[in-house]
């Protein structure tokens, strides 16, 4: 079997400790964009929803600019974004490039993401039960982590989900742009090569990884809703 393997897919037996070090890499990115992203998306958009018109702390002024930022963010294509905020990557990384200079555009693009996704999914909150903890002298604190995050978190997961997948696709293109990574090692050793089957193996992984990030995330996101 692994003979046969050998002959259907050559350069990938020749390139496999570089595979394996391309998906460690998209993995460390995604992770740790992905977590950090979350750190900043999360409260930004549970901000988002109690500083609207008619919010639990409802403030016009910081509402608006958050809310510009975050739209100004997602307005710009990932590949531009990689470029424009090189002097800002550079300045906290040290460099543009590899997988730790991936790791700042990734963040900046997943975290407005994040927000918006998490402001959706809290809007869908019945406000009648929000009403109710009012009513019973709850705090805006104890509203924001009792009622509106708990009865949130299966959309919270899902849109966190979602967030993880996008994180997967925009890493293959900043591997496009010496990000390191599964698309660097595709774009290097399967495009400009043309080795076939390094491209062929690269795209099923991805679509592996995507699916077994959806499938957990449907997983959780199901049993939180009982």
């Amino acid at each position: 079997m692994l003979s046969f393997l050998n002959q259907l897919m050559p350069n990938v037996f020749a390139y496999y400790d570089q595979l394996v070090q391309a998906l460690i890499d998209t993995l460390y990115m995604v992770g740790v964009s992905g977590i950090i992203g979350a750190i900043i998306g999360i409260p930004a958009g549970i901000a988002l929803v109690v500083t609207r018109k008619g919010g639990l702390l409802e403030n016009k002024p910081f509402y608006t600019v958050l809310g510009s930022v975050v739209n100004i963010l997602r307005a710009i294509p990932f590949v531009i974004l990689l470029t424009a905020i090189s002097p800002v990557t550079r300045a906290i990384v040290g460099t543009t490039i590899g997988t730790i200079g991936a790791i700042v555009p990734l963040t900046f693009a997943v975290a407005p993401f994040i927000a918006r996704q998490i402001e959706s999914t809290l809007l869908e909150v019945d406000s009648g039960v929000i009403e109710a903890a009012k009513s019973m002298g709850s705090s805006p604190l104890e509203i924001i982590f009792r009622v509106l995050i708990a009865e949130g978190l299966p959309g919270v997961i899902y849109a966190l989900t979602i967030a993880v997948i996008n994180l997967i696709g925009y890493s293959a293109i900043a591997g496009t742009v010496g990000g390191g990574g599964l698309g660097d090692f595709a774009i290097r050793y399967g495009y400009q090569y043309f080795k076939t089957d390094i491209m062929v193996v690269t795209i099923i992984i991805l679509l592996i990884i995507v699916n077994l990030v959806q499938f957990i995330g449907e997983f959780f996101m199901k049993r939180l809703s009982h």
